[in-house]
């Protein structure tokens, strides 16, 4: 089993930053990917950007030159830090770890932008 626990949500206003922290912890060994998901009132829940343990990153059009994701193998922690933050990122931001072929979830964290 893997447990995510999630920090660094919170309110911000429109064109401010914000750091999503995730540290994964319990059978962490063989960890490929971890990422980063959103989902917003009233739709499904989206990939924001993952990384795999190589270091490739993929993010979601909508986030492309304004939130860069990176990860501390040592630490089994992923970050995701969002610049020029709009209204529309408004969101619950889920981490999510891929050991073999399970997804694991943290509890989520919420992000609100005001504009």
């Amino acid at each position: 089993q893997v447990q995510l626990v999630e920090s660094g949500g919170g309110l911000v206003q429109a064109g401010g930053s914000l750091r999503l922290s995730c540290a994964a912890s319990g059978s962490t060994n063989s960890i490929n990917t971890m990422g980063w998901y959103r989902q917003a009132p009233g739709k499904q829940r989206e990939l924001v950007a993952a990384i795999i343990s190589g270091g490739s990153t993929n993010y979601a059009d909508s986030v492309k030159g304004r939130f860069t994701i990176s990860r501390d193998n040592a630490k089994n922690a992923v970050y995701l830090q969002m610049n020029s933050l709009k209204f529309e990122d408004t969101a619950v931001y889920y981490c999510n770890a891929v050991k073999y072929i399970r997804n694991y979830w943290g509890q989520g964290t919420q992000v609100t932008v005001s504009s």
